[in-house]
């Protein structure tokens, strides 16, 4: 008679409750059928060798497992384990009326151990939603689908512990975790802070800027100035995650195998800071079994490109979407997966390949058009998909030698999280609209609204710089940003000016 037992199976970062069906009859050979990949195939070698070692026997007949529904390709080794309790179970070893009440993951290691899986939140919500009782898996991974509320997590290292829990033999307390207590003790749980940044006020005022309107931001300047110590502590003064986007990070985390044993939820923003060597598929997602990129695992956070010239040019265009989309869709022949990607991009760039372009003291020794070829690795395109482009001057040495207190992140914080509660106000009947980066052509026009001597100078502004509409556009939602920092109703003209002064790429000057 087939038993059956149940798993998951993650796609994108929800999961599908997969059957299990074992059925043992007369004859020699083993068989997975379902459309299982060869990690799935390999799992009854592993099978027999743990059945074998906990002092079970593995059956000697005809051996069929499958994976239901039979048009989902299934991938990983984390079925292992309800493939093994199946077999125990139709075999007559193991006998229990449970099977049907919990939900099984786990990989097995050929001494009966088990060893962690990928995505343990998505299958506990997913458990949880198809009216399982529990959730069985390793132990490494107990704390984190513990996260989720009314169901029973058990994390248990063995396979020998697993038996004796399903025949009631031995007794075990779920994990359990307080998510809320968990989220709210760690949150702004930074190591490093605005104050440690000797002066620098103005590019400070301009991440200030770019975290009150979720703005992506470049910084160019020579090697030294400070462009990666600032862009490291951009999260800090980001709002504080709430507790459904914590939970939506840690998903994807969890999906990609990011996520520590220690931890339970991603309670700080994500940084992301990929090396310049990084693939298309890597900084986006995808590959034969997608997996999400470095854009998703920055989702609710930073995605920092140190050196952004040194990047493949393909691999920068691949981002102009998703900047765009707040999403990326990887599509293949029988499937499609949605990934988020809503990232602030930071970006830092030399002024040239020396690094001493419009340097105050050091002289660029750079030959002709050298600077103009150096920029033009990065297209226009992708350059108008970034709000504000700030120039980082070196610091002197009388401000690196104060001693002077400098502003801390949690002053900064506060400021950013007020301006942040205007824009959630005024976006309140928007849906997926949070911030003012994210506004759509249309509510720019009904929301940044300017009187005719700003509409006199934004002209001026775009006919000398030869800005794009969507350079437009995004001089208007950083000028809006602006004025709600300022807490003004209306967009005033040093507003404009200020977000105008952010472009300076766009400037005569930076050709070369």
């Amino acid at each position: 008679m087939p038993v059956k037992t149940y798993g998951s199976a993650v796609y994108g970062i929800e999961a599908t409750t997969i059957t299990i069906e074992v059925n043992i009859t007369s004859g020699t050979k083993y068989f997975i059928v379902g459309l299982p990949d060869n990690a799935v195939r390999e799992s009854l070698l592993r099978v027999e060798s743990a059945i074998t070692t906990t002092g079970y026997r593995m059956p000697r007949q005809k051996i069929v497992v499958n994976l239901a529904p039979a048009d989902i390709r299934k991938e990983g080794s984390s079925y292992d384990l309800a493939i093994a309790v199946a077999i125990l179970s139709a075999s007559g070893q193991l006998e229990t009326d449970l099977l049907d009440q919990y939900l099984i993951m786990g990989e097995i290691s050929l001494d009966g151990g088990i060893q962690s899986i990928k995505g343990a939140l998505p299958i506990a919500i997913q458990a949880r939603k198809d009216g399982f009782k529990g959730l069985i898996l390793p132990k490494a991974n107990a704390k984190e689908a513990a996260v989720v509320n009314d169901l029973e997590v058990y994390g248990l290292e063995s396979l020998r512990e697993i038996i004796d829990f399903l025949n009631g033999k031995r007794n075990f307390e779920p994990t359990q975790v307080d998510t809320r207590e968990e989220f709210y003790n760690n949150i702004n749980n930074y190591e490093s802070d605005f104050s440690d940044v000797k002066g620098q006020e103005n590019i400070k005022r301009a991440l200030e800027i770019a975290a009150a309107g979720g703005h992506n931001v470049i910084l160019i300047g020579p090697p030294g100035a400070g462009k990666t110590m600032l862009a490291k502590r951009l999260p800090t003064i980001l709002p504080p995650l709430n507790l459904y986007e914590a939970l939506e990070t840690t998903k994807i985390h969890s999906v990609a195998g990011k996520l520590a044993s220690a931890d339970s939820l991603k309670t700080i923003r994500p940084f992301r800071q990929p090396h310049h060597t990084v693939s298309d598929v890597a900084l986006v997602g995808g590959g034969a079994y997608p997996q999400p990129g470095e854009i998703s695992l920055a989702h609710n956070g930073v995605l920092f490109l140190d050196e952004l010239p040194e990047f493949k040019r393909a691999v920068l265009e691949v981002m102009r979407q998703p900047l765009e989309d707040r999403r990326i869709t990887i599509s293949r022949a029988k499937f499609t997966v949605d990934y988020p990607a809503s990232f602030m991009l930071v970006a830092s760039m030399n002024p040239c390949p020396c690094g001493f372009y419009n340097h105050p003291e050091k002289e660029c020794v750079c030959g002709p058009g050298i600077v103009q070829k150096y920029l033009s690795r990065i297209s226009g395109p992708l350059l108008d998909r970034i709000d504000l482009h700030v120039e980082v001057t070196p610091v002197n040495f009388s401000e690196l030698s104060s001693d002077r207190p400098f502003e801390k992140s949690e002053l900064i914080r506060e400021r950013v999280i007020k301006a942040r509660g205007i824009q959630t106000k005024r976006f309140e009947e928007q849906k997926e609209v949070y911030s003012n980066a994210q506004m759509s052509s249309k509510t720019v026009r009904d929301i940044c609204r300017i009187n005719d001597s700003s509409q006199l100078l934004l002209k001026k502004a775009m006919e000398k710089l030869g800005l794009s509409a969507r350079a437009y556009d995004r001089i208007l939602k950083v000028s809006r940003t602006i004025a709600d920092l300022a807490e003004s109703e209306e967009i005033q003209m040093e507003h404009l000016a200020e977000a105008i002064h952010y472009r300076s790429l766009d400037r005569e000057g930076w050709a070369g």
